[in-house]
């Protein structure tokens, strides 16, 4: 049965196994009730500034944690194509921040009076401890990459037809939503799952990617 399981993960890929096996999961992630006000019109504007002004906290954490990424990659990584595509997705956290900026000031949100929620700190500092010299590259790629598709899939979700997305949102939802982005999370599964099937079984007990 183990072996079984094992070919399949090999065939399906294991970035696969793991969205089937936690489902309901990632579902809770790229089909949070913020997401769907967005798509069916009824977002709270209050909502989606908080969620703006928290995000720009996240992105700022986001930063560092990419960084390491490169980091280990170019210490760790078996083929030299990964440095180039994490280095693409460095350049454009740049943009990004200034984006969040421009939104902030159109939103009348002042960035620096927003104070991080207990959610928001508990995620940065997962990224922070991604960050340790001990964390290892199969992990932290992997999780670079389930972090950019939540967004991906998310926010494609609310520019799909028959969405209602407020025209004012729309920008926003294009942004992480639109093709190009869904291309470079592939890039990244790509990676994840080739450092996977290297992986240790204690690496995939991290991930929860053991049987």
């Amino acid at each position: 049965m183990e072996e079984k399981a094992k070919a399949e993960q090999k065939k399906i890929g294991m970035t696969e196994t793991w969205l089937k096996k936690h489902r309901l999961l990632y579902n809770g992630a790229t089909r949070h009730p913020l997401i769907i006000s967005i798509r069916d019109g009824t977002i709270n504007t209050a909502s989606f500034k908080t969620w703006l002004a928290q995000d720009y906290l996240f992105v700022r954490a986001f930063v560092p944690f990419v960084a390491s990424v490169l980091i280990k990659a170019w210490k760790e990584s078996d083929c030299s194509g990964d440095m180039e595509v994490i280095l693409g997705g460095m350049a454009s956290l740049e943009d990004e921040i200034s984006w969040f900026k421009t939104e902030a000031n159109k939103w009348g949100i002042s960035l620096s009076d927003v104070v991080p929620q207990q959610a928001n700190k508990n995620y940065c500092g997962l990224l922070e401890s991604l960050m340790s010299p001990d964390a290892e590259y199969t992990v932290a790629i992997t999780a670079f990459w389930a972090i950019e598709t939540v967004y991906q899939e998310s926010f494609a979700h609310c520019i799909e037809e028959g969405s209602k997305t407020p025209p004012e949102l729309k920008e926003t939802c294009v942004r992480w939503g639109n093709e190009a982005f869904g291309k470079y999370c592939q890039s990244l599964q790509n990676i994840a799952n080739r450092c996977l099937q290297k992986a240790s079984d204690e690496e995939l007990k991290r991930l929860k990617l053991c049987c």
